[in-house]
């Protein structure tokens, strides 16, 4: 049933180009829709989530060896979950798309495809296709339909993301000529030499971890985020992000145990960086996009930090947090990109300051209260149940890493609160903006902005209040890896 995500999502895609503008919206929405149901369904039908189970094998390229395989587990179900939510709440904050919509919610629901694909694949090549076609839309989405610098933006992300593409595929070549198959259940059980794992593995996973935002090949996050347009940030942050998490931890970490065992310290340190390095930096930028970018890199260092700890739980966290911050990060650049830029036509914090939007957009401050919460990791939100299992899990391996990422985590809530108290509680709204106290007349926040914002609430609060929904089905698919025997 999971298989059809990638098909419905890729029958919607290519079903727009010959649809009037009228209906562009209504397909793209239909379609996500129909891929977040069917992603749900299969959430909660699969039993046997610990094994990597195929879906569909259809020999591809036999010569070769390649084939057409799909295969699902816990923490692909996870995944593939969190990108049809995100991408119906992406196609409702782009609603009122004017400007050419039906190649708009084209290329939307391509990145969408090709990142179910990623989750799904059990083949190599198969994986590596879907997660080079994200790279094409992502471009176009930022060029055309971007904003601050969006040219600039949209060709810095694109060629960090061939630059880890060509490293990854590098890998690929030198695993198959080595194994002889493109498998990944074969290649799982594949005993590669110590020496080619020493310099395969870190090939592999850096080539994998530039599009997770390791420091400190980090720097095209934030800006591709400031350029993208509302929709663009949101898959960006929300799933685009995690393609190169999970396939760091799918393929790198489970074929080259040896040699991510050799290196494994060295992820954590790059992890740490990246959170208190990112959340300085955040404290800083007076663009609350940039915040908001800057923000997303420090979250991707605490699923590096716990893929890095090398144990059940830690990795477990760290899948656990991509599903969390996909929804928060979403609902971040909802409110910033759709509710107050589109409606102030500006994002500079002082700027916002003046305006009292606390009283103007009072559903926009409580959409950006609960994602500040759950950002700053407070309990009840699904922030904290990530970052307190990946912390358990790296307090058994590196203690000192959790000593050194509370600062981080001191950082990450000083700019959270400095951004939500400038944007909606400043004590200086009403001044030179707003005469007298008066209240800034704005438009007011659409349903579909409602539907979408409320959507990505209700998930970081349900899996915040209930975690064990979704531990259940990653941790037996965590404790099957190959690494951790």
């Amino acid at each position: 049933m999971i298989a059809w995500t990638i098909y419905i999502t890729f029958a919607g895609a290519f079903g727009l180009l010959f649809m009037p503008q009228f209906f562009a919206r209504w397909i793209a929405l239909a379609t996500a829709l129909a891929g977040f149901v069917t992603s749900l369904l299969a959430f909660l039908d699969v039993h046997n989530v610990g094994a990597f189970a195929t879906i569909v094998r259809i020999p591809w390229v036999p010569a070769l060896g390649m084939e057409y395989h799909l295969a699902a587990d816990g923490l692909s179900l996870t995944l593939a979950l969190v990108t049809g939510l995100t991408a119906v709440s992406a196609v409702l904050f782009s609603w009122d798309v004017e400007h050419r919509p039906n190649e708009f919610f084209f290329w939307l629901l391509l990145v969408i495809g090709g990142s179910y694909g990623v989750f799904l694949s059990a083949d190599l090549f198969l994986l590596f296709v879907f997660y080079e076609l994200v790279i094409v839309p992502k471009y176009f989405l930022i060029a055309i339909w971007g904003s601050t610098n969006k040219e600039y933006g949209a060709m810095k992300l694109t060629l960090y993301s061939f630059l880890g593409g060509a490293l990854v595929f590098l890998a690929i070549v030198a695993a198959y000529v080595t194994a002889g198959s493109l498998d990944l259940h074969q290649l799982s059980q594949y005993k590669f030499s110590p020496q080619f794992q020493s310099w395969a593995f870190p090939v592999m996973f850096l080539g994998f971890a530039v599009l997770a935002g390791i420091w400190p090949l980090h720097t095209w996050a934030p800006t591709g985020h400031v350029a993208a347009p509302t929709a663009g940030s949101m898959l960006l942050a929300g799933i685009v992000m995690k393609l190169g998490a999970y396939a760091a931890l799918r393929v790198a970490m489970n074929l080259f145990p040896d040699g991510f065992h050799l290196y494994s310290r060295w992820i954590v340190v790059f992890g740490v960086i990246g959170i208190v390095y990112a959340a300085a930096v955040a404290l800083r930028q007076r663009d609350l996009k940039f915040v908001i970018g800057y923000s997303s890199v420090s979250h991707m260092g605490f699923v590096l930090l716990g893929l890095g700890t090398a144990n059940a739980l830690g990795v477990g966290g760290a899948v656990l947090q991509m599903f969390s911050h996909g929804v928060i990060a979403a609902l971040l650049f909802a409110v910033a990109g759709r509710m107050i830029y589109r409606r102030t036509h500006t994002r500079d914090l002082d700027t916002l300051s003046e305006m009292g939007l606390g009283r103007s957009l009072p559903f926009a401050a409580f959409c950006f209260v609960v994602a500040s919460a759950a950002s700053m990791g407070i309990p009840g939100f699904s922030g904290f149940a990530a970052e307190i299992t990946i912390l358990l899990g790296t307090w058994k391996a590196y203690p000192v890493a959790v000593l050194v990422t509370g600062a981080g985590m001191v950082l990450v809530a000083a700019f959270t609160l400095r951004a939500l108290k400038k944007t909606f509680f400043s004590d200086s709204a009403g001044g030179s903006t707003a005469p007298s106290g008066d209240v800034v007349q704005l438009p007011a926040i659409t349903g579909a902005e409602k539907l979408g914002a409320s959507l990505l609430m209700c998930a970081t609060l349900a899996v915040g209040l209930y975690p064990k929904f979704l531990l259940d089905r990653i941790m037996p698919a965590v404790e099957a890896m190959r690494f951790l025997k």
